[in-house]
């Protein structure tokens, strides 16, 4: 008897062990052998875009309304890292968001959207969600710059990883360089913002990707209010050190 007892015991902790793991949300990332997505950019304007990785298409900050994605293809997963309008519209998206598409906002976007957008995944820094294969990372965007820290408190808004088959991709959102940013490891892209005044110099930007070495850096969010910033010399600062990085410039104001 006291042998059926300890039994029950031990199968009652392993089946707990087993619920308990069965709540996991994130999928673990499995590397299989030499992965190269199918990854299409296209730019909309300024800090949006659209990403088709292995036929999911992500929007990322959709502004500007229905008509700046008249010939995209529809969305399944939204990306919105912070609360300014060229970041998040809530009339856009109201137009383009589909009933099963999957939103993931921080905190204070979705107090701003949530009368009109339910059901938004809210992501705090640091905190991951998994959905089809893939890992969303929310990491910190903020200011660093005494005179800058009025735009973008730490906390309040997000940059994204967003990772599958141990491929991984950087959205910075609206940041300076970091510490959280110098920190980063194995980013195969990066997409990083330089504008003034309201994120970073151009040289602050070149530092800290030069820090963290991704494979491949677009330039993106490079409007500021003297006009944009000047990719060229961001583009000379890493090739001129490093080589093996690779400086993507995509057409972002065409319109």
């Amino acid at each position: 008897m006291r042998n059926l007892w300890i039994v029950g015991l031990v199968f009652l902790a392993l089946w707990s062990c087993k619920e308990e793991k069965s709540t996991e949300a994130v999928p673990d990332i499995v590397v299989t052998g030499s992965y190269e997505p199918d990854l299409k950019i296209i730019p909309i304007s300024h800090a949006t875009f659209v990403m088709e990785w292995d036929g999911t298409v992500f929007y990322i900050d959709p502004t500007g309304g229905a008509s700046a994605f008249k010939n995209m293809p529809d969305e399944d997963v939204i990306l919105v890292t912070d609360i300014h309008g060229d970041h998040m519209s809530k009339e856009t998206l109201g137009m383009v968001r589909g009933e099963q598409t999957i939103l993931i906002v921080p905190e204070a976007v979705n107090e701003k959207i949530k009368d009109e957008q339910s059901g938004a995944e809210v992501l705090h820094n640091d905190q991951s969600t998994g959905f089809d294969g893939f890992k969303v990372t929310a990491v910190p965007m903020y200011n660093l710059t005494e005179d800058r820290l009025k735009f973008h408190k730490k906390g309040r808004g997000n940059g994204y990883i967003i990772e599958k088959n141990g491929y991984r991709v950087y959205i910075s959102g609206d940041t300076e360089d970091i510490p959280e940013m110098r920190a980063l490891e194995d980013i195969d892209i990066a997409f990083v913002c330089m504008n003034l005044p309201y994120t970073m110099t151009v040289e602050q930007a070149a530092s800290a990707v030069l820090e963290f070495t991704p494979n491949k850096v677009y330039p993106y969010h490079y409007r500021g209010t003297n006009g944009l910033s000047d990719v060229v010399a961001f583009k000379n600062l890493i090739t001129s050190s490093n080589d093996a990085i690779e400086v993507v410039q995509l057409d972002w104001y065409s319109n």
